[in-house]
């Protein structure tokens, strides 16, 4: 295998910034590539069925006020015709709260197939697969990002859809009800607590989206290496590599993501403990918070006229709009976890996707033969056989010969002259791409299609090098290459 390259640029720290913003923006036009795409219609529908479900749950948080006033009043009728209500609201809330789940999880898995299909579209489009998990070092295990880190993100992202597209319309509705009940000092009470709230998670928050990204990494590089033992299992078996090996060898020690010299999860784990801590604080002093809201009016004598059947109805329908109020905030403030993880699998999609971009447009102009070239499409085709040049018959690199030639070793072996010209190489340099030391120098070579050539020498003198600038997959230092004539089909062994 080819020496990576150096990786093309310094690597920035993973952080909540504008490049985030406008990965996480580009991400978005893949989910949703037009108004009319089925992204979009289930993204309304769920949209809708939110909508209907909040007013379904605001009918239902007025229940227990109206409860207060037929048992205050001994009403039996209005007792039991409010229960029917209330059973009926409660089975529609289930029913719609259901429905809502369904439609994420829909979203979730057609959010996955267009984004997959997308990098896939981009990973594989020419050999830019090849130079990324080959020549380069700078994204780290593309396969992981493609699978598990999409995977992790569409589904973090589909559970925060509902609450996220509901909650400007419940914040402008129930800060209104707010503002009716208690007045000014409620919703500025209520939108002090959250803009608090809102900053102080932000600043517990940051370190973990780069505590996400290294972890993610390591767990890559962790499955890769039993990958590679999964692969070349009987080969290692053979050689009895596990017996011949030291303990700091195996994958168990070397880069488990719990091993503290590998992924500092110890660390990982307390930097996600301080927005726990934060989160939990701000919840538990929400409750707290509705009711002091509530009691402003009360002492200041604004409800001194009503009855105490008359306060506790009040008091219940002001403390349903205000709790609910105050609820709707603390949720926005327990997604910033959820959030920190979708921002990290951000990063990393993001930053494979920027990758793949600008390696496709390389790729398409750097292209040393285009397909049309090469005429892959008749790699099948039958063609004329012509039998190779008297000569050495033993062959290390058979650039092109017809399957149904006979062993060149065998007694009778026709002679005959080269025919087409394969590939024409005048003083031409190779060096490996992580590497200004040339492996090749100066060298002229004309390979004709029928005739066998033998390439020899010591390890890590260029022979493979030599195919692989052949095949495009890198590029000489200096000198020409030159591809002559129309071969039916090229095929590297």
């Amino acid at each position: 295998m080819a020496v990576r390259g150096p990786a093309p640029g310094s690597v920035a720290r993973p952080r909540l910034d504008l490049q985030f913003l406008q990965r996480f923006l580009q991400i978005q036009k893949v989910l949703f590539p037009s108004w009319s795409s089925q992204n979009a219609l289930m993204f309304l529908t769920l949209l809708c069925v939110a909508l209907l479900e909040q007013l379904v749950i605001y009918q239902v948080g007025l229940i227990p006020s109206q409860y207060y006033g037929v048992l205050g009043s001994k009403d039996l009728d209005g007792f039991k015709t409010l229960t029917f209500l209330a059973v009926v609201l409660i089975v529609l809330n289930s029913m719609l709260k259901s429905f809502d789940q369904f439609t994420c999880n829909l979203l979730y898995v057609s959010w996955r197939k267009d984004l997959t299909e997308h990098l896939h579209h981009l990973y594989f489009r020419g050999r830019v697969y090849y130079t990324l998990n080959v020549l380069r070092d700078d994204v780290d295990n593309p396969d992981q990002r493609i699978s598990q880190d999409v995977e992790r993100f569409c589904r973090q992202l589909s559970s925060m859809a509902s609450q996220l597209i509901i909650s400007p319309f419940t914040l402008v509705y129930y800060t209104y009800q707010c503002f009716q009940s208690t007045g000014w000092l409620g919703p500025v009470s209520i939108f002090g607590y959250f803009i608090l709230g809102t900053l102080v998670n932000k600043v517990l928050m940051g370190p973990i989206v780069a505590k996400l990204v290294q972890q993610e990494k390591l767990e890559g590089d962790f499955r890769f290496k039993h990958m590679q033992i999964r692969v070349n299992a009987e080969p290692a078996a053979f050689f009895q590599s596990w017996a011949r090996g030291t303990h700091e060898d195996r994958p168990q020690a070397a880069e488990t993501p719990s091993d503290p010299e590998g992924a500092d999860v110890q660390g990982a784990l307390a930097v996600h403990l301080s927005p726990a801590v934060g989160v939990n604080t701000f919840d538990y002093l929400g409750s707290i918070l509705s009711y002091v809201v509530i009691a402003i009016p009360i002492f200041s004598g604004v409800y001194g006229d009503l009855s105490p059947t008359e306060l506790s109805t009040l008091v219940s329908k002001n403390a349903f709009v205000c709790i609910y109020l105050i609820s709707c905030f603390t949720r926005l403030i327990d997604l910033s976890t959820t959030f920190s993880d979708v921002a990290g699998y951000t990063y990393r999609i993001g930053e494979l996707q920027d990758t793949l971009l600008a390696m496709s447009l390389k790729s398409q102009d750097d292209e040393m033969l285009d397909e049309s070239e090469w005429d892959l499409h008749r790699c099948d085709a039958p063609t004329e056989k012509k039998p190779p040049p008297a000569g050495n018959p033993d062959t290390a690199y058979l650039l092109h010969t017809p399957p149904s030639f006979s062993d060149p070793s065998a007694p009778g072996w026709p002679a005959a002259e080269p025919t087409d010209t394969a590939f024409l190489l005048e003083r031409v340099s190779i060096s490996a791409p992580s590497s200004n030391k040339p492996l090749i120098e100066d060298l002229s070579l004309k390979i004709s299609e029928g005739q066998s050539l033998l390439i020899t020498g010591n390890t890590g003198t260029g022979k493979t090098s030599l195919l692989r600038v052949l095949g495009g997959l890198w590029k000489s230092t200096r000198g020409d290459i030159s591809l002559e004539g129309d071969l039916p089909g090229l095929r590297f062994y």
